[in-house]
């Protein structure tokens, strides 16, 4: 039985972090591994974020495209990580994994799917201020499905760059604010079909291509390379896609070296 000190009082998130939103997803951290529950579509997009992690990852590191372990010696960050949707596979493939996210729940959740399973999965309940001022820095940070649910972006992008070493990379995933991506997202994810509880998401909160990869570029990395994924109804599937209307992922490097005044 999975202990998650439901009873006892969770200290306040700090940070650039919406207690209500950590809140909603602490309420469901006992559904994380269930993949016909809560996180369904977190559970179905799974093989194709992970697809672009893989692409972005072989191209930027130079790494081999065989192998069971392709990510071997890499240093990866999971910010936001819930129950370790994304931190096991980074794990299984032989990346060092850290995962941090503000909710106790959800990091008693991951630890206790992971340990099992033999995964050395360091997950810490902490945001990525707390990491800043510790000084960690990474091969690679990724924080997926997040974006869209923190009160800052312009200040959280800032912050994961800053835990990304020089020459390493950074990658996100958020929604589009367009009037599809309110159609889809929202009345149909949330209303219509029930893939989510109602309120997980807010229009406001949504990000354009245009604004997160202006917020890169003040964080102090490069271009980003954008791809869209969308769901294909006949075959109740995701893919990779150049339609960034709706779901979109970002990848951007740090320079080497700080580009000179």
């Amino acid at each position: 039985m999975i202990e998650t000190q439901s009873e006892l009082p969770q200290p306040a998130p700090s940070g650039n972090v919406d207690a209500a939103e950590v809140a909603r997803f602490q309420a469901l951290a006992k559904a994380w591994w269930d993949p016909t529950g809560k996180f369904r579509p977190l559970h179905q997009i799974g093989p194709v974020r992970l697809a672009f992690i893989r692409e972005e990852f072989e191209r930027h590191f130079g790494l081999g495209t065989g192998g069971l372990r392709p990510f071997e010696g890499l240093s990866v960050l999971d910010v936001g990580c819930g129950g370790g949707l994304v931190s096991e596979p980074l794990a299984r493939l032989g990346a060092e994994v850290t995962g941090i996210d503000p909710g106790e729940q959800n990091i008693a959740i991951a630890r206790a799917h992971a340990e099992p399973q033999g995964l050395a999965i360091n997950y810490r309940t902490a945001t990525v201020e707390d990491l800043a001022a510790e000084g960690a820095q990474y091969d690679a940070v990724v924080s997926l499905e997040v974006v869209e649910h923190v009160p800052d972006v312009a200040a959280f992008v800032a912050a994961c760059a800053g835990l990304v070493r020089p020459g390493g990379l950074l990658i996100l995933s958020t929604i589009n604010r367009t009037m599809k991506a309110y159609a889809l997202a929202i009345v149909g994810a949330e209303y219509v079909l029930g893939w989510l509880p109602r309120g997980t998401h807010q229009w406001e909160r949504f990000v354009t291509p245009d604004e997160l990869g202006s917020h890169m570029a003040s964080a102090g990395l490069a271009a980003p390379r954008f791809k869209g994924f969308v769901y294909s109804p006949l075959s109740d599937a995701w893919r990779l896609a150049s339609d960034t209307s709706v779901n979109y992922l970002a990848s951007a490097s740090r320079p080497e070296t700080a580009p000179s005044a």
